[in-house]
């Protein structure tokens, strides 16, 4: 059986080797902050087994991410410059190879679906083959692999240190940003677990007007944008306005269906990704890339269908889910 856990390790001995490529560069003036703080990434991601398993303490993990936050808060991580090809020979290969380019990206989520569909369902000595329950992250991982062996034979690449060195550009490129999803999700656990969910209810309840079902989606769908925007993540917001609304309100007193509200209600939040700076890797990250001269551009941009998408999950939740 294959398990998660092996996924897990592999990302991190990626991210260590790629922390070992950034200690030894020495044009970035800041690669010892930047090889600890991938290095310590990539240590979690294997040490975080033995958690999992209680075999071992989850502080040093909490240690870590203060370490790693303190890193990058105070700038002690950078970029170096990476061993790639120049412009010119990038644009020459992209009009050699055209649309194939996009093939290596279009596996993975192929790749994913074949797992999380058709293998799940494979047994070999009455075991599945995959872990059950993990099959759409081990599809993720096993559709990573095989985008990488087509995108290597595609462009006729020998050397696993190529894709080794465009990978840790790309994290040097992002940064920290690249994390913000994660903790942002997390933050938004802690949040309920502290009951916050719970003392927005409260005060949604006192003020809504018993039975306005409507006022029930508006206040849940804007609360999930709004949180989003807040904290920079759906996932952050999901639980809390869905302890203090979509649940209490939209689901227990208007009897609405659950999977179709907590669903639009997440799709609510996506709107606020659409427009917050603290997606960080979503909306400044790209601009930064594409070197852009308005680093909000795609915020801007991205405005008018952000509160366009809103109106309509607001009105999709009121038609078909309460």
């Amino acid at each position: 059986m294959i398990e998660a856990e092996w996924f897990f390790w592999l990302v991190g001995g990626v991210f260590l080797v790629m922390a070992a490529q950034m200690l030894t560069d020495r044009s970035n003036p800041r690669r010892l902050g930047t090889a600890a703080f991938w290095g310590l990434l990539g240590l979690g991601f294997c040490y975080g087994t033995w958690v999992a398993d209680k075999k071992a303490p989850a502080e040093p993990l909490g240690a870590a991410v203060l370490v790693m936050a303190g890193l990058a808060g105070f700038g002690f991580t950078g970029r170096g410059t990476p061993r790639t090809t120049t412009a010119a020979q990038r644009a020459a290969a992209a009009r050699k190879h055209g649309n194939r380019l996009f093939v290596p990206a279009l596996t993975v989520p192929v790749v994913a679906l074949v797992c999380a569909v058709g293998v799940k369902r494979l047994h070999v000595g009455g075991e599945p083959v995959l872990q059950k329950g993990s099959e759409t992250v081990l599809g993720l991982g096993i559709g990573s692999l095989v985008a990488l062996v087509v995108a290597m034979v595609m462009l006729r690449e020998k050397r696993l240190s190529t894709p080794l060195h465009a990978g840790r550009s790309m994290l040097e490129s992002m940064g920290w940003a690249m994390l913000l999803p994660q903790l942002l999700a997390t933050l938004g656990a802690i949040f309920s677990v502290a009951g916050v969910g719970d003392q927005v209810r409260r005060i949604t309840t006192a003020v809504l007007p018993e039975g306005s079902v409507f006022l029930g989606v508006v206040v849940y769908c804007t609360g999930m944008f709004v949180f989003t925007v807040i904290m920079g993540n759906a996932f952050a917001a999901f639980p809390v306005m869905t302890a203090a609304v979509g649940w209490p309100v939209l689901v227990e007193q208007a009897h609405g269906d659950p999977a179709a509200v907590l669903a639009v209600g997440m799709l609510a939040g996506f709107c606020g990704t659409l427009v917050t700076p603290m997606a960080a890797n979503y909306n400044l990250v790209p601009a930064a890339l594409l070197e852009l001269k308005d680093q909000y551009g795609p915020i801007k941009a991205q405005l008018p269908t952000a509160f366009l998408l809103l109106g309509c999950n607001i009105a999709i939740m009121s038609a078909f889910a309460v």
